[in-house]
């Protein structure tokens, strides 16, 4: 039987290689690094860096490449799977496996969809006053949006699955690429007599489109607008399983 170079990696555990999007908002770096920092807590010895495809150091090819180790998980901090993980990372990795053939390279999915993200948007929610499935209020959940329509799809998909926490109603809406936006979701629920409407902030991290997203909601009539996800207990959790995840199935890819 072979094994995966990825278990057995030679000086303990694999490292994990975190991908995040990247802002001109300092912000944002900061709540990557908060997340990043409850991962750790949660799996004390494992190894856990930091990268950025845009806008902030360091870049992940340089991490890679720096990396002291035989493999590594590639992990992206991102919520849909759309440019981003089917582009731009794997061109980065191409680019490392070249520079360094022998580096055992596995990538982890991202961090949605998964079950605890939705608990993690309650728990957002309940902090900004909405208590978990009131029958009393609808929810607009709001992404970044996509041009990639799977991508969207899993927003619509999410939506759908939650509306049976017993809210009034749950509807998606995009902060770009797609419709419709935040504002219109707002008002048609209002439109459609909803008694209040809350907006749930699918976003992992700070920045302009979670700023446009809370103060479009507000002007269109909603009553609560919740934080970004951040370091909920539920993304460290999500993190990990994409993590172990990503392990696994290289363990059994490599096992004949």
């Amino acid at each position: 039987m072979r094994h995966s170079p990825l278990i057995l990696a030679g000086r303990g555990p694999v490292p994990l290689v975190a991908v995040a999007h990247g802002s001109k908002d300092p912000r944002a770096a900061a709540t990557v690094q908060g997340l990043l920092t409850a991962v750790r807590a949660r799996r004390p010895g494992l190894p856990v860096l930091t990268s950025y495809l845009d806008h902030a150091p360091p870049a992940p090819a340089g991490v890679l490449a720096g990396l002291d180790a035989d493999a590594a998980v590639v992990l992206p901090l991102l919520l849909t799977a759309a440019y981003h993980s089917k582009i731009d990372i794997p061109g980065v990795l191409a680019g490392v496996r070249t520079a360094r053939p022998r580096l055992g390279l596995r990538t982890a999915g991202t961090l949605g969809p998964h079950p605890l993200l939705t608990a993690a948007l309650e728990r957002r929610l309940a902090e900004a006053g909405v208590p978990t499935g009131d029958p009393g209020t609808a929810v607009v959940l709001v992404a970044a949006g996509s041009s990639d329509p799977a991508a969207n799809a899993t927003i619509w998909s999410l939506a759908r699955r939650w509306r049976a926490a017993g809210w009034w109603g749950v509807v998606p809406a995009f902060a770009s690429a797609a419709r419709p936006t935040p504002g219109e979701a707002v008002a048609a629920l209002l439109d459609a007599g909803a008694p209040r409407v809350a907006v749930a902030s699918y976003f992992l991290a700070p920045g302009y489109f979670a700023d446009k997203v809370r103060a479009e909601s507000l002007a269109a009539g909603a009553t609560a607008v919740s934080g970004v996800l951040g370091a909920a207990p539920e993304m460290a959790e999500v993190v990990l399983h994409r993590y172990d995840e990503a392990l696994s199935d290289g363990a059994q890819a490599a096992a004949v």
